[in-house]
């Protein structure tokens, strides 16, 4: 196992020992020197769950906070971030009334904001839809994610988006008006134009530039883990590959290794990054 020097952080990682390579998954990730992951809540679906309360919300965080105490049994730091895939509101409206639908994903992110406060987690999960939606999904997405921006700002957490590709800078008026900073909204896969706070897929090329302007942002790898989608979207390795390679190479300084790995993580999250 390489044992880095430097911390090695994978913002948006999904560990799944039911439908993909779960534990084994994870100790690539060490063994390619990853030291701290951020592990994301994944759909319902993916635990055989169709919520109509909201309550049932419950188990799915349940499962994955019990994933992250396997995975830090291995020698990994785990942060759980904890919510509801925007994609659920297509899922659950397909077999509801929309504001069926909406009322669970409401309730399911009230149940996350209670783990928490109780320290089980420390972001929470929202967004909307990244696809075309009729416009009532549309509205009623943002309606939900301002509601997690509402909790976050009671919470004083971070909140990881899930949206459509692009900048979102409508999201920064939103987190004002909840009373949380722009700066604590992270926009999961981002693109450099965004105002929030990027999390940058490892193979993105402009990682070098930005870093060199000293660009507060942080890698993830979205790994799925999903064995009918292999490697998607990339694999575990990648963000301790790339970033070893990247300095190697010297396109960053060990400076910058800090500031995605530690420093931008630790500020956004609240959290504390150490070997």
């Amino acid at each position: 196992m390489k044992k880095p020097d430097i911390p090695i952080t994978d913002d948006h990682i999904h560990i799944d020992p039911v439908n993909g390579r779960g534990f084994e998954a994870a100790k690539d990730f060490r063994r390619a020197g990853g030291t701290h992951l951020f592990l994301v809540t994944k759909p319902s679906s993916s635990f055989g769950i169709l919520p109509h309360t909201g309550r049932e919300y419950a188990r799915v965080f349940d499962e994955t906070i019990a994933v992250a105490e396997h995975v830090r049994a291995l020698g990994i730091q785990v942060f759980v971030v904890l919510g509801i895939h925007p994609a659920e509101i297509t899922r659950l409206s397909a077999g509801s009334p929309l504001p069926e639908a909406v009322a669970a994903m409401r309730r399911g992110l009230d149940i996350a904001a209670t783990y928490i406060a109780e320290g089980k987690a420390v972001a929470l999960k929202s967004g909307r839809p990244h696809y075309p939606v009729p416009d009532p999904v549309r509205s009623a997405s943002n309606d939900l994610l301002s509601h997690a921006l509402n909790l976050a700002a009671e919470l004083e957490c971070a909140v990881q988006v899930h949206a459509e590709t692009g900048p979102c800078a409508d999201i920064v008026p939103m987190a004002e008006r909840a009373g949380l900073m722009p700066g604590k909204v992270v926009k999961h896969y981002a693109t450099p134009d965004t105002p929030l706070t990027p999390s940058f897929l490892a193979t993105l090329p402009d990682i070098p530039e930005l870093a060199g302007i000293h660009r507060s942002f942080t890698m993830e790898s979205d790994y799925m883990d999903e064995n009918a989608r292999p490697g998607a979207v990339i694999g575990p390795k990648s963000v301790p590959k790339i970033t070893f390679r990247l300095l190697d190479e010297g396109l960053i300084t060990k400076e910058d290794a800090y500031r995605i790995h530690k420093e931008t993580p630790e500020k956004v999250y609240g959290v504390e990054i150490q070997l």
